[in-house]
């Protein structure tokens, strides 16, 4: 083992899919080279960034591979067996991994990495594989960020889980099993000096005078894919149409919502959804770019996440950090993100609730929740969102705890 342990932070879709694990896989390897550590950024693809960017980012190794949405690689996926499925070589983003996973490995070998840092989780599983028959020294870190099931969680000895509530979850699933000193809940963490709240009234209506929004309008938003399972984006525009027509006179009365995020096949729908139910009060922002997304936040008055369940989304983080209070469903994640878990005031106690949480299975809950909003609740919960990030997702605080890990890692490889 090295005294400095070498870190190799990958995801196969950075450079062209936009996702919350590639912006992980990118801010992790940015900050840790700012911390001082040995980390080297392995990409599925060339990062378009401007100097700035470019000068703050560690030793990036751009390894091609399939992807996933290519016709290439869909017949690819059709031609494979059915026996290839249990090795995750079902779809065109199981085929991007282990392409991207020929490539990455001979790299780890060469560089000697001692972790292996990812959130894709077959490139995990693949070199767990390789570590276990010999071929490989590097021991892997699964960030547990897309909803595997306990039991392909089980044979992993290190697995960091985004929130407790996830942790405990497994440890309760799995029994025994999941009795492992390696398994730890640290949380996805946001650079507050990037996300923060605007400097000043002028900018930030920067972005709504771009969007053509009143300056006085409330400005509801929201942050994920453009699609229907999993981010309920439909939901959202149904129940923000609900609260206009609920609210004749309310801070609604000129809301408007913009939502920001990547294209899917059922986007259009969804944009034609908004034009049917709330004619020119909805706005769909494909593909920002990512310098583009602080300036985005700023602009908004409550961040509405739509999704029932989350690992841990890092757009709720950037919410909170700019200061902008959320409503999200009511999930042990999602409150304990949002500080809902704890009381206010004391030593040591959360900072307060940077929002609040709704039913959002129930027809109409979100409608309610916005319907009711206020701008003086927007302006309490906008102190607590930001203390929130400040206290216990800031980058610096996460990015100590990962050197730590790292250090506990490094003394169980070097016993093996």
């Amino acid at each position: 083992m090295h005294e400095s342990p070498r870190i190799a932070i990958a995801s196969c879709g950075l450079g062209h899919v936009s996702r919350g694990i590639e912006t992980w896989a990118r801010d992790t390897a940015v900050a840790l080279a700012a911390r001082g550590a040995e980390a080297t950024l392995f990409a599925g693809g060339d990062l378009q960034l401007d100097a700035g960017a470019a000068e703050r980012l560690p030793l990036v190794v751009v390894l091609p591979c399939l992807r996933r949405f290519d016709a290439r690689t869909q017949r690819r996926v059709a031609m494979t067996p059915s026996w290839a499925w249990r090795w995750g070589l079902k779809d065109g983003y199981g085929w991007e991994q282990f392409s991207f996973w020929l490539r990455l490995q001979r790299e780890l070998r060469r560089g000697r990495f001692d972790v292996l840092h990812v959130q894709d989780p077959l490139l995990a599983n693949w070199c767990r594989r390789w570590r276990e028959w010999g071929w490989l020294r590097t021991q892997e870190i699964l960030a547990h960020g897309t909803e595997e099931p306990p039991a392909f969680l089980a044979p992993f000895p290190c697995v960091q889980h985004l929130a407790p509530w996830h942790l405990q979850e497994s440890r309760r699933t799995l029994g025994p099993a999941a009795a492992r000193p390696h398994w730890v809940a640290i949380p996805n963490f946001v650079d507050t000096d990037v996300f923060r709240p605007a400097p000043d009234a002028f900018a930030r209506q920067d972005v709504r005078r771009r969007l053509n929004i009143p300056a006085g309008a409330l400005l509801v938003g929201c942050v994920a894919v453009v699609k229907k399972h999993h981010k309920r984006i439909d939901y959202l525009i149904r129940e923000f149409a609900q609260a206009l027509q609920r609210s004749p006179t309310s801070a609604m009365r000129d809301a408007h919502l913009v939502i920001a995020g990547a294209r899917q096949p059922e986007s259009d729908e969804l944009v034609q959804l908004a034009q049917a139910l709330a004619p020119g009060r909805v706005q769909v922002l494909f593909d920002l770019s990512r310098d583009a997304m602080p300036a985005f936040y700023q602009a908004l008055d409550v961040f509405a996440l739509s999704s029932l369940f989350e690992m841990m989304p890092i757009a709720l983080l950037e919410a909170l950090s700019t200061g902008v209070p959320v409503l999200v469903n009511r999930h042990p994640v999602l409150e304990w993100m949002a500080g809902l878990d704890s009381p206010t005031g004391g030593e040591g106690a959360a900072p307060g609730p940077g929002g609040a949480s709704v039913d959002m299975a129930a027809e109409g809950a979100l409608a309610t929740a916005l319907a009711g909003l206020t701008p003086s609740w927007c302006a309490q919960f906008s102190r607590n969102a930001r203390r929130q990030a400040e206290t216990r997702f800031a980058r610096a605080v996460v990015i100590e705890q990962y050197l730590a890990y790292y250090a506990t890692i490094g003394t169980h490889s070097s016993r093996r």
